[in-house]
């Protein structure tokens, strides 16, 4: 009896000898942070053209990631050499959806980079390939077999061409971890104009929250936040294009009002086709936590651990390693 009641505290006191004592698991740090915003037709960097599009390059940890590339390839080419990004480099391309001003310059990435992945939207018969169940049309058995589709005997799935054939693309049409923290947000418009659209948002995880890239929101900023939040609650950070240039005053309002306190976004860094009333009634809401995202700029955190990401002054020093 004795023996049994002495384990316990012989068994606390061997956790707590030196050399043996338990510990919780090390902190990991969080990846070091940049991004650069290398198309837009706002902000005034020397030795960059602005042009209507959007293309950001983001450094997370050991991973380069490109989002989007543009409406002009000469024009992409040209700011990307400006800021001595090495396009040989990247880990992955991101692009968010089908639009001109944001995939022109593919094919200058490809010539830089030809065996690099290109996530893109699945779409059906899109611009970035896509295949389909032979099932997917309705059959007549009684034809003749020349008036049939591939005789009658079409193959398990057809496959449909894309713009770039030598490209390496990964199509998506769900939330998808590609790398430790580094997710793909799929949504869909439904929105007239753009109606059944597909887009991808890029989330990064950090310890404030997500970092959320986005390429024209068609969905709708709101529900791009919404099916983030499946990859984490919080919404540290929003970048890239709102899709509210064409937008009435006070829808204006009512969005920045969610962003900021149903979504609880910390800080915003609105570019692209957000429009110019956006820009400013989104600043005035955000006060402090509206970054400036034009061309050329660059945003980092304070630190690795930081919660607060910053825009710094010099974007000629983008190419430099963030770890």
């Amino acid at each position: 009896m004795r023996s049994r009641l002495l384990l316990p505290l012989l068994l606390a006191c061997a956790l707590a000898a030196p050399g043996i004592a338990a510990s919780s698991p090390p902190r990991t740090a969080a990846p070091a942070m940049r991004l650069t915003i290398l198309y837009d037709a706002f902000g005034g960097a020397p030795g960059l053209v602005p042009d209507w599009g959007f293309a950001a390059l983001i450094e997370y940890g050991d991973l380069r990631i490109l989002f989007d590339t543009g409406n002009d390839a000469a024009v992409f080419e040209r700011n990307v050499r400006a800021l001595g990004i090495d396009l040989q480099r990247l880990d992955f391309v991101v692009m968010s959806h089908r639009h001109g001003d944001h995939i022109a310059g593919l094919p200058v990435v490809l010539r830089r980079n030809p065996q690099v992945r290109v996530y893109a939207p699945r779409e059906n018969f899109g611009v970035f390939g896509s295949s389909l169940p032979a099932t997917f049309y309705r059959r007549d058995t009684s034809l003749p077999a020349e008036m049939r589709y591939f005789g009658g005997r079409p193959e398990e799935a057809l496959r449909f061409g894309s713009a770039w054939p030598e490209a390496r693309f990964v199509l998506v049409d769900t939330l998808t971890e590609v790398a430790p923290g580094v997710s793909l947000v799929s949504t869909v418009s439904r929105t007239p104009g753009t109606l059944e659209l597909h887009e991808l948002s890029l989330a990064l995880r950090t310890p404030s929250g997500t970092v959320l890239i986005v390429g024209c929101s068609h969905p709708g900023i709101e529900t791009i936040a919404k099916a983030a939040s499946e990859a984490s609650p919080r919404i540290a950070l929003v970048v890239g294009g709102l899709h509210l240039v064409t937008t009435p005053d006070s829808a204006i309002s009512r969005i920045g009002a969610a962003l900021r306190d149903e979504w609880h976004v910390r800080q915003i860094a609105p570019g692209h086709c957000t429009g110019e009333p956006a820009f400013a009634a989104l600043r005035e809401r955000f006060a402090d936590d509206y970054l400036f995202a034009g061309l050329g700029t660059v945003l980092t955190r304070g630190s690795a651990d930081s919660a607060r990401w910053e825009r710094r002054s010099t974007p000629r020093e983008t190419h430099r390693p963030v770890r």
